[in-house]
């Protein structure tokens, strides 16, 4: 696409050409460039099912090897830990759902993400299929809003206040 200035009895005008030759990545109606919205819509309502389910208990669970048993019941004992975690994943859920904060979600449920398969590793395999959905959607999500993590990957970064006050 160019942009020619034009112009038009004094007044500065720009006039828009479209190139419609082949192109060589994905074009607008390509199928990928709605990858990342899929991702996000089914990473948010993941979030938002288990998470209500973790206060409601409408999906049935099989009953747990006893290694993770044992390991929801510490959590459960604690009395704060499982709330957190459910309520952690709905606020997640949402805020993937409605497009707001997303990679703020994304850097908030990364540590679950990685608890979540390593419980399924560990202690019961036979949910890692789903985990490993998850972990797939949560990178993929991740490889797409990478620009907003690149500034927390600087190595030295000087305080706002402190960089302030020095100018």
């Amino acid at each position: 696409m160019t942009i020619e200035p034009v112009k038009l009895e004094g007044l500065a005008m720009t006039t828009t050409t479209v190139d419609r030759s082949p192109a060589s990545g994905p074009t607008s109606r390509s199928i990928s460039r709605h990858i990342p919205m899929v991702a996000r819509i089914l990473m948010g309502l993941v979030f938002v099912v288990f998470g209500l389910n973790g206060f409601l208990r409408f999906i049935p669970q099989p009953s747990p090897p006893a290694p993770a048993m044992a390991f929801f019941g510490a959590l459960l004992t604690t009395g704060y830990m499982l709330p957190l975690v459910m309520g952690t994943q709905i606020l997640v859920g949402a805020l993937l759902l409605s497009n707001r904060f997303v990679p703020l979600a994304l850097a908030i449920i990364a540590p679950i993400i990685i608890n979540i398969v390593a419980f399924h590793i560990a202690l019961a395999p036979s949910g890692l299929p789903l985990a490993l959905v998850v972990l797939a959607l949560e990178l993929l999500l991740g490889w797409s809003y990478r620009g907003a993590f690149l500034p927390m990957l600087t190595q030295r970064v000087a305080p706002q206040w402190a960089s302030r006050a020095l100018s």
